[in-house]
């Protein structure tokens, strides 16, 4: 069909996603931007520093369990509305994390509980709040996305609005030493956190699901409805179907995501909470010196979001069905994170030569983020998409719990010997090898491709 034709408003649905995650990251990275100065200022080690960032994965990963089932009941547009506020709230209350940190230390000592240093109390309930709010982005994101998109351009969609990930964890070390430099570490997060609630004020005039959008023509809605193997999203006031996470939990596919994204988005979260330590630790970069190195490696990245997207389409056009090329194009992306294994044998050339290899690695994390999310929608009708990518979401936080404990154990096991690098060199090495496991995985478990049908 000619887009000049069918219209293009679904784009505008797609760009509105992608500034949504761009706020997404920029929120969730001011922490690691700081942590440097936080943890010297507060005196956290590097286990108190994975313990807050793991009070993020562990609510992240439970909330997003629970956050696709919301988002399939109360609907795209309304679900976003309530998880930006939360997680612009949890954003801007990480500026008063002392003062929450003193009122929960207080009901711990009238409850005759231990209490923590007040510090670490207040960040890890404001990582909290936020991790509650954020776990609906990309659940609703999705579902959107399968609103909005037919399945041949649903995974290139994806990478576009994922690539917003990118965009932010590039804006926030142009912007948060920056701003802490100038006002203080607290305006940081407040003035970036509250960034969220002028998207919301947008979201809520452009967004409505396909059958009820105004601004869209009937050729773009039968465009998107064109690949369908299932009646298209119930319009406001027919009862959704329902699905139980039990029933959902019967199905390999359901499995087969949930295990690809427990073994992979740890990755991920290593690299945005770490990479700023890791710099300080191994080449003396803080504050301001880590703008550039940071702004080069999360550019990098953004090319293999969008890139890992489109490259499905290569295998689709030769013949393959969206899963088959999809599945084919993740094993070539999981190869490309290999490359992370040479970061500290060679590292000691320039701090560039981290940045560029694992700057490699974290582009194919983006493109295979693209790719993984899709196979949901691929497969599952869309009234479960949310919930599904929720269950998904559950298991890739808890793996990132795992990793960020065994690193925050590590770099203070061989920092106390004097050998932090070991420590490095061992979570780049998990970090290498984790799409290869993970893919192995999900084909195992879904070596062909079905379409879920009787949901």
């Amino acid at each position: 069909m000619n887009q000049q034709v069918i219209g293009k408003y679904r784009w505008t649905i797609c760009a509105l996603l992608f500034f949504a995650t761009t706020i997404n990251y920029l929120d969730r990275q001011v922490l690691s931007l700081l942590a440097t100065d936080l943890s010297k200022e507060f005196g956290w080690s590097n286990t108190d520093y994975a313990n807050i960032t793991a009070a993020f994965q562990f609510v992240y990963a439970f909330s997003m369990l629970f956050a696709g089932r919301v988002i399939d009941k109360l609907g795209t547009k309304r679900a976003f509305v309530l998880a930006i506020t939360i997680w612009s709230l949890g954003a801007i209350m990480h500026a008063f994390a002392i003062g929450v940190g003193e009122g929960i230390n207080g009901v711990l000592t009238s409850l005759g509980m231990t209490v923590v240093p007040v510090s670490i109390a207040g960040f890890m309930m404001s990582r909290a709040v936020l991790a509650l709010g954020e776990a609906g982005n990309f659940p609703a994101a999705i579902k959107a996305t399968a609103e909005y998109f037919p399945k041949k351009e649903r995974s290139f969609a994806t990478g576009i609005f994922n690539s917003g990930a990118n965009v932010g964890a590039i804006l926030a070390p142009l912007t948060v030493p920056v701003i802490a430099a100038a006002w203080g570490w607290q305006m940081a997060f407040i003035i970036i956190g509250a960034i969220g609630f002028v998207w919301m004020a947008l979201w809520m005039v452009f967004y409505d699901t396909p059958a009820e959008q105004k601004r869209m023509g009937k050729a773009e809605l039968d465009y998107i409805n064109s690949d369908c193997a299932v009646v298209p999203e119930p319009v406001a006031g027919v009862v959704k179907p329902k699905t139980s996470w039990f029933k959902l939990l019967g199905y390999r596919q359901t499995w087969a995501f949930a295990l690809g994204k427990f073994m992979t988005d740890g990755v991920w979260w290593f690299f945005l909470f770490w990479l700023p330590k890791y710099l300080a630790a191994t080449y003396g970069l803080k504050g301001t010196d880590i703008i550039v190195p940071l702004a080069v490696l999360y550019s990098m990245t953004m090319v293999g979001s969008i890139g890992g997207g489109w490259f499905p389409t290569w295998f689709i056009n030769r013949g393959d069905n969206p899963y088959d090329g999809r599945m084919k194009a993740m094993l070539c992306i999981a190869f490309i994170p290999l490359v992370v294994l040479l970061a500290q044998p060679f590292g000691y050339i320039s701090f560039w030569v981290p940045v560029i290899l694992i700057g490699i690695g974290a582009s194919a994390h983006q493109a295979w983020s693209a790719n993984i999310f899709t196979t949901v929608s691929d497969m599952f009708p869309k009234h479960s998409v949310g919930s599904v990518v929720g269950i998904g979401g559950m298991f890739g936080g808890m793996g990132g719990v795992l990793l960020t404990k065994l690193g925050g154990w590590l770099f203070d096991y061989y920092g106390a010997l004097g050998q932090i690098s070991t420590g490095y060199m061992i979570m780049f090495s998990i970090c290498a090898l984790a799409y290869l496991a993970a893919w192995m995985m999900m084909k195992t478990l879904v070596p062909r491709y079905r379409e879920i049908t009787d949901l």
